[in-house]
């Protein structure tokens, strides 16, 4: 291998944690192929939220500036009772965030995370990126890892001293450098929808709920949150219910008589939404064993879902997976003769941390989805804390940064 090729980055996968990479690895000099199975980038799902400890970390990657015009500063995360809408609780968000946090919380479509992510990656002349590319095949050596592509019939082959799997909760990658098992259904359909702020589902909604915050309806059934997409021109929701798989991917057929059946016995305005917002997509929510290795001393890398897919119920799964592309670059130039070493110590750092979400997002799960005794008791310790001391309580995962070296 030539010496480009020594320092070059392969990325399977062009999405959120793909891009976060490739921008990452470039900022230090790397050479980057990137590649992606989908002819056009098209962004999967709708309404993404973004934290500070994920924006801080854009802004650094002169991400944050292209994509805060489509962006919305939410006022607040707000929690209400779906079958009263009375509010149970409130954690300050819009400048007390920044000032908190020193980064701004936001709310987007996908698609306009990933229109900035492209945009900042056409800058880069060291970012080379193939579309319609399925790697097919991997191969390691004493020399670098060697991945096979195959683009419009013919194959290719792309040399680099490290291969990112970044594709996603479905990864082939995963599958290719037998690094873990694949994804397990957890039992959860997401059911989204997006509704026009003039419309009657919207106006609706706006009187249920807070039109300009992130708001979460808590039902023994189900909860859904809801926020401002399109500088408040829409409204994202996602509601979350138990139910059977379907087709694997982002979007599926479900009937929308499990989302109105756990609904039942919520606030009227809030039960017409299922029929007023129109069309809703679902899809099965599959999570990664984390206890599967994410690395592979022969230059393997895993990163966001196609490593640790977990289930949204803290909203972080975009935050870790550019956490973890700005850390796993950070580790390689760390570590730069031994690729091996520096991976092993990106994984076991970055372990705690992403079991640690995960723990959240369980913990939110069970809070939200509480009935009977457990629901009043929820209801009456979120009363008491003031808004002040639940946003203390996000300080270890919105405050956090990477170490100076991972920079």
């Amino acid at each position: 291998m030539n010496d480009a090729r020594s320092r070059q980055v392969v990325i399977a996968g062009a999405g959120v944690a793909g891009l976060t990479a490739a921008l990452a690895f470039a900022k230090r000099g790397h050479p980057v192929k990137l590649f992606e199975q989908a002819q056009r980038l098209e962004a999967a799902g709708a309404g993404i939220q973004l934290s500070p400890n994920a924006t801080r970390l854009l802004r650094q990657l002169c991400v944050l500036d292209r994509l805060l015009p489509a962006a919305v500063r939410p006022e607040a995360v707000v929690l209400k009772d779906a079958g009263t809408l009375r509010e149970l609780a409130r954690v300050p968000l819009g400048q007390a965030a920044e000032t908190r946090w020193q980064a701004p919380y936001l709310v987007a479509h996908r698609a306009d995370l990933q229109s900035a992510l492209m945009a900042r990656t056409a800058e880069q002349p060291q970012i080379e990126l193939v579309t319609g590319a399925s790697v097919g095949s991997v191969a390691t050596g004493p020399h670098g890892v060697t991945a096979t592509a195959e683009i419009a019939g013919k194959i290719v082959t792309a040399e680099g001293f490290i291969l990112i799997g970044a594709d996603g909760v479905w990864s082939a990658i995963r599958a290719l450098g037998r690094l873990s098992t694949r994804s397990r259904f957890c039992g959860e359909l997401a059911w989204r929808a997006t509704i026009p702020a003039d419309s009657t589902a919207g106006t609706a909604f706006a009187a249920a709920g807070a039109a300009n915050c992130v708001t979460t309806f808590l039902h023994p059934g189900f909860h859904m949150v809801a926020y401002p997409v399109s500088k408040g021109a829409a409204f994202n929701l996602a509601a979350f219910t138990k139910g059977e798989s379907i087709a694997e991917g982002w979007s599926g057929n479900a009937d929308t008589k499990i989302l109105a059946g756990a609904m039942r016995g919520t606030a009227p305005a809030l039960a017409r939404l299922v029929e007023d917002a129109g069309r809703w997509t679902a899809w099965p929510i599959h999570t990664v064993d984390q206890k599967q290795p994410w690395t592979s001393p022969a230059g393997i890398a895993l990163i966001g879902d196609a490593a640790h897919a977990m289930t949204p119920f803290a909203a972080q799964g975009a935050a870790m997976a550019i956490e973890d592309a700005v850390t796993l670059a950070g580790a390689i130039a760390a570590s730069p003769a031994d690729t091996a070493r520096a991976l092993a110590a990106w994984e076991q750092g970055r372990r705690p941390r992403v079991a640690k979400v995960a723990r959240r997002g369980a913990v939110n799960r069970l809070a939200w989805h509480a009935s009977g005794p457990v629901a009043i008791a929820r209801n009456l310790f979120l009363t008491m804390r003031s808004p002040e001391k639940l946003a203390a309580d996000l300080d270890w995962l919105y405050g956090w940064e990477p170490a100076e070296a991972q920079l």
